[in-house]
């Protein structure tokens, strides 16, 4: 999917909600956790009732390489389900060196067809240029994360008075273009944001922390939406776990209609705002 496609889905779907697939059996509803094919039944019937209110999905790929070979069977028969129409992130925090960062890239745009995938920065342009060599694929990079350890190195000042994390994204975001990359902003750093929109006006941010860690969307859409919208806001455990019961779809089709229904507001807000301006 390309930059255009994406921005089209988010039009037509009035919503820029992520659903993020961080699928853990221990927390599946306990009629399922005997079904021979727990996490992928649990996967499908999520899918089937968030499609229409969002516009793509977040795989967390640790929640399925703790089951060994099956996990990776469970991702690629979930990946299979989702509609061609939906952003398939893989949420994998790669990077290495770069005959290791190209093999990262193949399995996940080449074995499964992700669109984009997280990378983390901190080993420099070789570690990322493999993923950026694909067309019609996002590298999403690390750029201000929401937990508890951005303190220890994201925030720390460098001798011309910038916060290292402003460092990190005005570099390379030279080494692409909003075409092929996005970064990532925790929710829980939304008084970053208009800093961080001067340092990449354009490109995607894909925002997770909104919902069980507290992230607002009302401050995220204020402060970080662009006249394409620029957002994808990832909600996980808010929409998959809405309920514990049997008709857990339900409850996680309701979470996201709701987040597309306050999303529809920011939008119609924004555009209207590109209208008066253009």
């Amino acid at each position: 999917m390309d930059r255009s496609q994406l921005i089209q889905q988010i039009k037509a779907k009035q919503s820029y909600l992520c659903v993020g697939l961080d699928t853990d059996f221990t927390k599946l509803p306990i009629h399922l956790q005997s079904h021979p094919e727990a996490v992928f039944t649990f996967n499908k019937a999520i899918i089937d009732a968030t499609k229409d209110y969002c516009i793509g999905y977040k795989i967390n790929t640790a929640f399925y390489e703790v089951l060994g070979t099956k996990g990776w069977e469970i991702i690629e028969k979930t990946l299979a389900h989702i509609p061609s129409t939906h952003f398939k992130i893989a949420d994998a925090k790669r990077g290495d060196i770069g005959n290791t960062s190209a093999q990262y890239a193949k399995t996940f745009f080449e074995t499964f067809a992700f669109d984009a995938i997280t990378v983390a920065p901190y080993m420099g342009e070789d570690s990322i240029r493999p993923f950026l060599e694909y067309k019609n694929k996002f590298t999403i990079v690390l750029g201000l994360t929401s937990n508890k350890g951005a303190n220890d190195f994201e925030y720390l000042k460098t001798s011309d008075d910038k916060f290292f994390y402003e460092k990190i994204i005005s570099k390379i975001s030279t080494w692409g273009t909003p075409e092929n990359l996005m970064f990532v902003v925790g929710a829980t750093q939304a008084t970053q944001l208009e800093n961080i929109r001067k340092i990449i006006p354009e490109n995607f941010l894909l925002i997770p922390g909104i919902g069980a860690q507290g992230g607002s969307l009302n401050d995220v859409s204020k402060y970080g939406m662009n006249k394409d919208c620029g957002l994808i806001v990832n909600v996980g455990r808010s929409v998959i776990y809405a309920s514990g019961k049997e008709n857990f779809e339900e409850a996680a089709a309701t979470v996201a209609k709701n987040y597309q229904q306050e999303m529809q507001g920011y939008l119609a807000n924004s555009f209207a705002d590109v209208a008066a301006n253009s």
